[in-house]
């Protein structure tokens, strides 16, 4: 069985070992050591990378069948001795996520009683989900507190092996299924749990821990976060988009909420009122059409959108004997309309007249509307909707 330097310490940058075997399989090698500072992927948690000798790392996996460390390597590695090298940047990072993991699950489960149920460490984010009946912006905030203030308090991180009967009486935070010697993270005073990742030797070396998002996922409630040097870039982050829409609002930082509110209750306003001048102008362009006394309407539009159509065809099919046609130049869009208990069908024709230039839409037998691709020439389908319209008027 592989020894798991790492257990014992998981800021082991370098070590040596022996390579034990080593395969090839699918263009790649698999290397089995008998000591290994190498973290395979477990518990949520993301490999470590690095080198053995000259070869890379690319994933370390435990092998299931006899729970043996793989390294996966882009080129053989000779069996005899070997220098292993951990990349200690991705290895740190995993350290400050995976323990502030840690404190948040702890902090969700001292002032709430919401358990932790799974972890995900991703390349950006990392995410827990929580068992709880609800979670509120108040809960995020006051759990975010909590594990920022032991963070804070630099509190010691001790790892231990213990048996599984003897963790019944020290508090741990999740039930225990698996047998045997276990390894304990305990951090002073505030959490205890078994767990076999790699962690931070005193709480400051998390830097601090961010709370970015909570959704509902599925019948669990699933809390995005982020810790050290990722809080750092998303806070960074945070503040230059914060500082560039200030810059375009014309206001303070802090003013950006409230002049966002504002802005949009005055687009609402904006939109309401264009939306009433646009039917009063829908209303005022039928009316115009049907003063001329025809009977089959083809009219094209400079500008209008597919709501303005709508409104135009439905005034125009409101008046009993009336097929319409009407189309806008900017938009590209068309809508057939007729009368109630006409014998036309607007969605046929609409099919006749669209589909062969590239168009699309559909509808009822009174009432459909599309749209053309920009090749399209606006004019010659009006002129062939008008043709369509005479022979059903004959």
């Amino acid at each position: 069985m592989t020894e798991r330097l790492y257990y014992t310490d998981s800021f082991l940058r370098e070590f040596d070992a022996k390579v034990v075997a080593c395969e090839e399989r699918d263009g790649r090698f698999e290397v089995l050591l008998d000591r290994t500072a190498f973290y395979p992927t477990s518990g949520g948690q993301p490999n470590d990378m690095g080198r053995l000798g000259e070869a890379a790392v690319v994933d370390v996996y435990e092998r299931e069948d006899d729970h043996e460390i793989i390294h996966v390597t882009d080129r053989p590695v000779l069996p005899g001795p070997v220098h292993g090298a951990i990349d200690w940047e991705r290895r740190f990072d995993h350290i400050q996520q995976h323990t502030g993991q840690h404190l948040l699950s702890a902090a969700f489960l001292k002032l709430f009683h919401f358990p932790t149920v799974s972890f995900h460490l991703g390349r950006e984010i990392c995410t827990i989900d929580l068992d709880a009946p609800g979670v509120v912006p108040r809960h995020l905030a006051e759990a975010e507190r909590m594990a920022n203030s032991v963070i804070f308090e630099d509190r010691p991180i001790a790892v231990s092996f213990r048996e599984k009967e003897e963790l019944e009486g020290l508090g741990v935070r999740k039930k225990v299924e698996r047998e045997g010697t276990l390894r304990i993270l305990e951090i002073e005073g505030f959490d205890i749990q078994p767990c076999g990742g790699t962690h931070a030797a005193r709480a400051g070396q998390v830097g601090m821990i961010l709370v970015r998002k909570i959704e509902r996922v599925k019948q669990f409630w699933r809390v995005e976060f982020v810790c050290g040097a990722r809080a750092l870039a998303a806070a960074r982050g945070d503040f230059e988009t914060l500082g560039a829409a200030a810059r375009e609002i014309g206001c303070g930082m802090a003013e950006v909420p409230a002049m966002i509110t504002k802005m949009i209750e005055e687009r609402k306003t904006a939109h309401r009122e264009r939306a009433q001048l646009a039917g009063r102008l829908a209303e005022l362009e039928a009316a115009a059409l049907l003063a001329t006394g025809e009977r089959t309407i083809v009219h094209a539009f400079d500008e209008g959108d597919a709501v303005f159509l709508r409104q135009v065809a439905a005034r125009l099919a409101g008046e009993a004997g009336v097929r319409a046609v009407v189309a806008s130049r900017d938009a590209r869009q068309f809508v057939f309309a007729q009368a109630k208990a006409m014998p036309g069908d607007m969605n046929r024709m609409l099919r006749e007249v669209l589909v062969p230039a590239g168009g699309k839409g559909g509808g009822s037998k009174d009432f459909a509307q599309g749209t053309v691709p920009e090749a399209a020439n606006i004019d010659e389908l009006l002129a062939k909707a008008r043709d369509l319209l005479g022979r059903e008027s004959e």
